[in-house]
């Protein structure tokens, strides 16, 4: 063996398939990423309230610093996920099936609340609820495939089990990104164009546009406490169904025995 190879010492990524240190890593993590997110979100939220009216939708426009992070987060929370199907199906990363399962009732939240807010902001613009377009069509598709991969990794008690089928899943449902983020450009719909990550610069006001971006940027934040918070649940989750199928063996062994 090389001496190099024998030597070297494990990556951050390898170094947290270990599930105890990847819980002592989130116990330090979690605080942290939860008070800063907190901050960041109330600061961008209070910036986006005193920001000045647009001159078109007049305070209607206020909508837009949960509505956009709520839309933003619904897309990249999936992105998490796809990596994390890519972890389960080719590098076997242990954790990798737990980081898609604890992300996927999150981002399902975050996808329902991009559509409310959206039904909300769309009625005094569009004067009704709900259209059919392209953007609001792929944004609840996205949601029923976040509903469907949550029973998915549910359906069966043995952790693990449906891995690697939820992981399939996730990456079939990941065709469905591009077609949200271009939608209105490939179709013509009632949603308007990118305004923020567009090739010729963001097209809003410096004034709205700082809150808006503390505020993605703080809910991004309270996304990844959250995330880790339900994956540290989920380990020990499945740490006490083993130990309850073991101890479950080990006493009909016994009985087994006593007969």
């Amino acid at each position: 063996m090389n001496e190099n190879t024998a030597t070297a010492k494990p990556s951050f990524i390898t170094r947290l398939a270990n599930p105890s240190r990847f819980i002592g890593l989130a116990d330090r993590l979690i605080p942290w990423l939860t008070g800063i997110g907190l901050i960041l979100t109330a600061i961008g939220l209070v910036g986006g309230w005193l920001a000045p009216e647009d001159y078109q939708q007049g305070a209607t426009v206020r909508i837009m610093y949960l509505h956009v992070p709520f839309a933003w987060l619904a897309m990249m929370i999936y992105g998490v996920m796809t990596l994390a199907a890519l972890g389960t199906l080719v590098w076997r990363h242990p954790i990798a099936d737990i980081s898609l399962k604890a992300a996927a009732p999150i981002g399902a939240v975050f996808t329902l609340l991009s559509l409310f807010t959206g039904s909300v902001w769309g009625k005094p613009m569009w004067g009704t609820w709900w259209v059919w377009d392209a953007r609001l069509t792929s944004m609840f598709v996205l949601f029923l495939i976040y509903l469907g991969l949550i029973a998915l990794t549910r359906a069966t008690p043995e952790p693990g089990q449906a891995a690697r089928a939820a992981a399939i899943v996730t990456l079939v449902g990941a065709l469905n990104l591009p077609i949200i983020k271009f939608s209105v450009d490939w179709w013509n719909t009632l949603h308007q164009p990118a305004s923020v990550f567009r090739a010729g610069g963001p097209t809003i006001d410096w004034s709205m546009l700082w809150p808006l971006l503390v505020a993605a940027i703080g809910f991004t934040i309270l996304f990844s406490a959250l995330h880790l918070t339900a994956m540290r649940t989920e380990i020990w989750r499945r740490r006490v169904h083993t130990m309850r199928r073991l101890a479950a063996q080990r006493a009909d062994r016994t009985m087994g025995g006593t007969a």
